[in-house]
């Protein structure tokens, strides 16, 4: 019934359920704007990555072994791990579920099960 208002108020309603409901909708607006802001930094790390980082990056968001990204990437293990290394720290992950986290607010990838060779 709402359809995205913040609040539906029928007369004679109180000035402060008014009160509230603008509240409300600041605060909401405040959440969103921290959540674009943060989205606009991330995609900007995500731009500074080469194309062979991104690749890797959207591998191991996945769960891939190494192992399985240099096979798909026809890459050597250790040149996955290293570019993987240059994504944890130009993305700023401190973990692979902060990178998980980021590569999902950035709309890159759902987590799907990892593929068995």
């Amino acid at each position: 019934m709402k359809a995205g208002a913040i609040e539906f108020l029928t007369k004679p309603f109180r000035e402060q359920d008014l009160l509230d409901a603008i509240q409300a909708g600041v605060e909401r607006d405040r959440v969103q704007r921290l959540e674009s802001t943060l989205v606009a930094e991330l995609r900007k790390r995500f731009e500074d990555l080469t194309a062979r980082e991104r690749d890797v990056m959207a591998q191991v968001v996945t769960g891939r072994l190494n192992k399985q990204i240099a096979a798909d990437l026809k890459l050597s293990e250790m040149t996955v791990k290293v570019h993987r290394g240059q994504v944890m720290r130009k993305m700023r992950a401190e973990s692979l579920p902060e990178l998980v986290r980021m590569a999902d607010r950035l709309g890159l990838s759902a987590p799907s099960k990892s593929r068995v060779n």
